[in-house]
């Protein structure tokens, strides 16, 4: 089962994409069960739910499902907080040692887009970067768990993310701040299904990532120096964990900050690819300044 959320932006539909007794791939419409994928359905085990109803026979085909824009899985997170350098080989190409403690940074959620939403490049930027990532979405609230062994259960699922980032911004020079290179619009795609987490195993999971149809990343979760359990745990002692959160794990090498590939241009088409969790396709443009009449 995958959950969707299919339509213009703001009139999204939740939607469920599930095989038939045939084989065949359906799209139906899950607003029987709920108006969106929000925080509070998850935490309502919202995805049994849906489950049981496709099981059932429940819920409707959504015509023309195909034809629709592919919106954000969910419903835009309370936050979304990341792993940074969690690749020993990307610490590398960045110029740092792999850390020994997870590096955690925010997200602004309105960085959050379609998985194939057109995506501003910054008028401005100079190194727009791609980033593929496996991205968990929280199911339940948490906060001071006291085992890794418990933060598997605030797990509703994972989708994929990138996280598009302006190396200029972020990192070089006086004012170089992780927040100012990972807050810009658009630069958190995610989807385009939520999958639950029973169905999705993360020790193993294929990430790659193309520019022009061009390879760059090709690695696996199985290089994380932090795995899933132990960044719910960690983040707990610090942050409550609300659901329908978004946690970004980290990307592997192969990025344009390694110096090996140009940075993102306008007119480039920059596309992702995790195993069982879909793929995304990004088509860029140079955003222009705008003025304001005063």
């Amino acid at each position: 089962m995958k959950i969707a959320r299919l339509g213009a932006q703001g009139a999204e539909i939740p939607a469920v994409l599930a095989t038939d007794s045939t084989g065949a791939e359906r799209v139906y419409d899950a607003r029987p069960v709920t108006a969106d994928i929000t925080g509070d359905f998850l935490a309502g085990d919202g995805l049994a739910q849906l489950a049981a109803a496709v099981e059932r026979g429940e819920l409707p085909e959504l015509p023309g499902a195909r034809n629709l824009r592919v919106g954000s899985p969910i419903v835009r997170p309370n936050n979304v907080i990341c792993i940074g350098m969690n690749y020993a080989a990307h610490a590398a190409e960045s110029g740092a040692l792999p850390p020994t403690i997870p590096v955690v940074f925010l997200k602004p959620n309105n960085t959050v887009a379609g998985p194939n939403d057109a995506a501003p490049i910054p008028p401005l930027a100079a190194k727009y970067d791609w980033e593929v990532e496996l991205a968990v979405v929280i199911g339940r609230e948490v906060s001071y768990l006291s085992s890794v062994s418990e933060a598997a259960a605030a797990v509703a699922g994972y989708v994929i993310a990138n996280d598009l980032s302006e190396r200029e911004y972020q990192i070089p020079g006086a004012a170089g701040q992780w927040t100012k290179g990972k807050s810009l619009p658009k630069s958190t795609p995610l989807g385009p299904w939520l999958v639950p987490a029973s169905e999705i195993d993360t020790n193993n999971l294929r990430l790659r990532s193309w520019v022009n149809g061009e390879p760059r990343q090709d690695s696996s979760t199985a290089d994380l120096i932090f795995d899933v359990p132990t960044i719910i745990h960690h983040l707990s002692q610090y942050m409550v964990l609300e659901p329908g959160d978004v946690v970004l794990t980290g990307t592997p090498e192969g990025v344009a900050l390694s110096g090996r590939f140009p940075y993102i241009q306008n007119g480039d088409v920059v596309e992702i690819e995790i195993d069982g969790l879909g793929r995304q396709r990004q088509e860029f443009f140079r955003a222009t300044t705008t003025t304001q009449e005063v």
